[in-house]
């Protein structure tokens, strides 16, 4: 969860020993010099009378929130305020502080730099900037990718008339819905079933870790907004709701009943808000977060609706802002369709990293696709192409209009093409019927003949990408045609497309040379009819290890280069994606062999070395060559800043993640004091 290495070890501080239950004149407690979950500003903590530090944070005492210790030892209090405000000066940041009272002394015993939520994190980054403690570049550093996107996610909708059946704290903000459990061992087993579940407990301890990184959010009727639960939670970003007194939680019966009679079982759904404390029974409708508003345009940096600020859509307003001057590296989105496409640019994306033109043959069009694996000859197979380029050429006006002046670079088609064709067992099954009725079975048992011919053992590595492309006469030149008229069309309008087009799955340059060579032809024939300058880019995809091992060599028939990461991660650890994970990459991350898993954050010594050896080597036979990546891990905060440090020009990602790698290439950029390997 942490991805903190195995073998790093412990430190341990030993000092002498202060007690805080020596009876009514000690006590003990947590402070923070502002509310970690929402960054406000104030007193903030818990305290108990006669007790030490370990009923606090065990949460298996309720205790009184430290403005009671005004009342019950006013100098202790005082003392107190001065030394918070002291270190949060010193630290510059939000200080999580433990002090104990012996017998009316206060000592302090620690004090680190707090955890806090995604929300917080902004909102105190830019209050820091305000009171002059820090300048903005710093105040970047102190928010990440992975807390502005814990912002996108959405919240309970204000409008639904549910009402609470108990109310805890409010230990970790949010909105969580799923199947009540009591026990972490089956929160995880359910979860991995594709479960949505709250973890119910009367509190919890390390051991409940398993499940409370399952579940969707946790629940418990015991412990305080410094509670094992409440600290845990806010730090992996998860919902939480803590010391909900009004819950009889029944472990043994896997049951919690409420004080007004309500009995929630396991399995039954709840609903828990993190930012209020209230507990619902039963599914509360969700809606989108102010931050997704703000990004969607719908709100504005500095107002909500009817014109009130909004202190968290300012603040990451204020650093996505900076991030955007600061940064080098461009952010793109991966994006098939105009609407797509549309939503990337509102989120800030400079361009389409990554079209992939194979979903543009499915639904009414598989029948076209159908007709071109079946073609008995040339002719019949040029017909099937006829019919799908204008249906192609469509799709890329739409497209192109959407990033209208950015640019987009369309994947020509990737897959093999039994993918295409209806399944084997469905086809026998259609076909073994029409024999038992006495029907021709006709394209059915041609389909079925088809897909006995087509199957492969290991498609990723058969029959696909370019290679479809030499095998196949027509196809890529139908897609680049379409890509061609496309642009000629926007270009006669005024508008300003700029295309690149991308051969998938080069391993040798003779292979990207002869399809680049039809394809600048093709180029040349629209540009000629149309009388429109038609300058467009080919280039290719390092997905293969021997592409980026050759990649000197692409290089000189290659104008741009894009890092497919899932598939060279897949051939470079010599992984299936969709075999793997679920086979054995828990017990892999349970060893220690991985940190993390190589499909989530880029596997740097090993994938990392071969993007850079690419990188290095195609920019040596090509100076100024264009590089990015367009793979899933164009999206982790953890992997852009390695691909920052190599140098790309951009990364491309969903358009959900934009604003996350938008912030983190201007994090990356002030780490670096804006310099990049380029």
């Amino acid at each position: 969860q942490e991805r903190i290495p195995a073998d790093l070890g412990t430190a341990v501080n030993i000092c002498s020993m202060v007690f805080g239950n020596l009876g009514k004149g000690s006590g003990t407690g947590v402070a923070f010099t502002r509310d970690p979950g929402s960054g406000q500003q104030g007193v903030y903590g818990d305290y108990l009378e006669n007790a030490q530090g370990e009923d606090v944070v065990a949460g298996i005492r309720n205790t009184l929130q430290l403005q009671a210790l005004e009342q019950i030892d006013q100098q202790s209090y005082g003392e107190l305020m001065s030394i918070m405000e002291t270190l949060e000066n010193h630290y510059r940041d939000l200080c999580d502080i433990e002090f104990t009272i012996e017998s009316g002394k206060l000592w302090m015993l620690q004090t680190r730099v707090g955890k806090r939520t995604a929300g917080a994190a902004f909102r105190i980054a830019t209050q820091l900037v305000d009171q002059g403690l820090i300048d903005l570049d710093e105040a970047l550093t102190r928010v990440t990718g992975a807390q502005l996107a814990q912002l996108m996610f959405p919240r309970f909708d204000d409008s639904s008339d549910a009402t609470p059946i108990a109310t805890g704290m409010s230990a970790s903000p949010g909105a969580a819905v799923g199947k009540a459990v009591f026990d972490s061992d089956r929160a995880e087993t359910m979860a991995a079933n594709g479960d949505q579940v709250i973890l119910v407990r009367r509190e919890t301890n390390p051991d409940d870790l398993n499940g409370m990184i399952a579940a969707q959010g946790i629940l418990t009727s015991r412990g305080g907004k410094t509670s094992h639960a409440a600290v845990v939670a806010r730090g992996m970003g998860k919902t939480c709701v803590c010391g909900a007194e009004e819950l009889d939680v029944d472990l043994k019966n896997r049951r919690f009943v409420t004080r007004g009679g309500t009995t929630i079982a396991e399995g039954d759904v709840i609903s828990i808000d993190g930012t209020s404390g209230d507990v619902y029974a039963g599914k509360v409708p969700v809606m989108p977060s102010p931050v997704v508003q703000y990004f969607e345009g719908t709100i504005t940096g500095d107002a909500i609706d009817g014109g009130q600020p909004d202190e968290l859509v300012l603040a990451v307003h204020r650093l996505i802002t900076h991030a955007d001057e600061a940064r080098q590296m461009r952010v793109r989105a991966n994006a098939d369709t105009p609407e797509d496409a549309e939503r990337a640019r509102r989120f800030g994306a400079e361009g389409i990293g990554l079209c992939r033109t194979e979903h543009m043959f499915l639904g009414d069009r598989r029948q076209h696709v159908e007709d071109l694996i079946l073609a008995a000859g040339d002719d019949e197979r040029q017909a099937a192409l006829d019919a799908l380029e204008p249906l192609q050429r469509a799709d890329f006006v739409g497209i192109f209009e959407a990033m209208d002046g950015l640019p987009v670079t369309v994947r020509l088609l990737d897959p093999p093409l039994h993918e295409f064709l209806p399944d084997f067992t469905e086809l026998s099954v259609r076909v073994a019927l029409a024999e038992e009725r006495g029907e021709d079975a006709g394209r059915e048992q041609a389909l079925l003949d088809a897909v006995r011919r087509l199957h492969e053992s290991n498609p990723m590595l058969g029959l696909r990408g370019v290679r479809l492309g030499l095998i196949v006469p027509g196809l890529y030149g139908m897609q680049v045609r379409a890509i061609a008229e496309a642009a000629a069309e926007l270009k006669a309008a005024g508008k300003d497309p700029r295309v690149e087009i991308m051969v998938p799955l080069v391993g040798a340059v003779q292979e990207l040379e002869s399809i680049r060579d039809d394809a600048r032809k093709i180029l040349a024939e629209v540009q000629q009819s149309t009388g429109q300058d038609l300058d467009a880019l080919v280039g290719t995809m390092i997905e293969v290890p021997r592409a980026a091992l050759t990649a000197g060599q692409i290089a000189e028939a290659a104008e741009f280069f894009s890092f497919g990461t899932n598939d060279l991660t897949q051939m470079g650890w010599g992984f299936s994606r969709d075999d793997v994970e679920s086979a054995f990459f828990s017990r892999y991350l349970e060893l220690g062999i991985f940190g993390v898993s190589p499909f989530e954050s880029l596997d740097v010594e090993g994938i990392g070395r071969l993007v850079r050896i690419a990188t290095e080597e195609g920019r040596a036979a090509r100076p100024g060559l264009k590089v990015g990546v367009c793979g899933e891990h164009g999206g982790d905060p953890d992997s852009i800043h390695f691909f920052a440090e190599v140098g790309l020009d951009y990364v491309s990602c969903s358009p959900f993640r934009v604003p996350v790698a938008r912030l983190e290439a201007g994090r990356v950029a002030v780490a670096s004091a804006g310099s990049d390997s380029r």
